[in-house]
C-alpha cells in the first residue's frame, strides 16, 4: 500500500512542477531513480528513448512505464501513475479556466506566462544535459574509447543531418537514430 501512495505523490509532484512538458519530467525521474531505486539509469535512459519516439505525450509514456514496472508489471500501476501525473493539470485547468479567461490580457497573468519561460527551457536543458552526460559517462566517469567517440561522431553526424534536410519528417530522423543504434549496438 505504501509503495502505492508513494507511487501516486510522486507522480503527482511532478505533474504538478513539470511546467513545459514532457522533457520537463526528466529531472523528476532522475530523482526517482536516486531516492527510490525504482529503476536503473540505463532504464531511464530507454524509457526516454522509447517515449520520445512513441506516440504520445513523453511524460505520461514514462509515468505508465514507471507505474507498470515498480509495482510487478501491473497495468493498474500503470494507470495509477499515469493519473497521478495527469491529475494536477486536470484540476490547475478546471480551477483557473474561468478566471485566466477574464483576465487573459491582463498585464501581470502575461508576465507571470513570460516568467514561465525560463524556468521550462531550464528544465528542458537540465534533462538533456544529464542525458548527454548518462551517454558519454555511463559508469560516472568519462573514459574516451572507440565507442565513444563512434557515438560522438554519430550524435555530431545526426545533428548536422537535421540543419542541413531540415524539412525531413522527424519519424525519419528517429528510424535513421534507430537503425544506426542497431547497427553499431549503441
Amino acid at each position: 500500500m505504501m509503495l502505492w501512495l508513494t507511487l501516486f505523490f510522486e507522480f503527482f509532484k511532478t505533474g504538478l512542477f513539470s511546467i513545459g512538458g514532457g522533457l520537463a519530467t526528466i529531472p523528476f525521474l532522475y530523482e526517482m531513480m536516486e531516492h527510490y531505486h525504482w529503476f536503473t539509469e540505463s532504464d531511464l535512459l530507454n524509457m526516454i528513448a522509447i517515449s520520445e519516439s512513441t506516440p504520445g505525450p513523453v511524460g505520461v509514456n514514462m509515468a505508465t512505464y514507471v507505474g507498470y514496472h515498480v509495482t510487478g508489471n501491473n497495468i493498474f500501476g500503470a494507470v495509477w501513475a499515469t493519473f497521478a501525473l495527469v491529475l494536477p493539470s486536470v484540476i490547475v485547468i478546471c480551477a483557473i479556466a474561468k478566471v485566466l479567461q477574464a483576465y487573459r490580457k491582463n498585464p501581470y497573468v502575461q508576465d507571470m506566462f513570460y516568467g514561465l519561460r525560463p524556468a521550462t527551457a531550464a528544465l528542458i536543458l537540465s534533462a538533456a544535459i544529464g542525458v548527454f552526460i548518462s551517454v558519454i559517462m555511463p559508469d560516472k566517469q568519462l573514459v574516451f574509447n572507440a565507442q565513444l567517440g563512434l557515438t560522438l561522431v554519430i550524435m555530431a553526424g545526426i545533428w548536422l543531418f537535421t540543419k542541413i534536410f531540415k524539412n525531413i519528417h522527424p519519424i525519419a530522423i528517429i528510424c535513421l537514430s534507430a537503425a544506426i543504434g542497431i547497427l553499431f549496438s549503441l
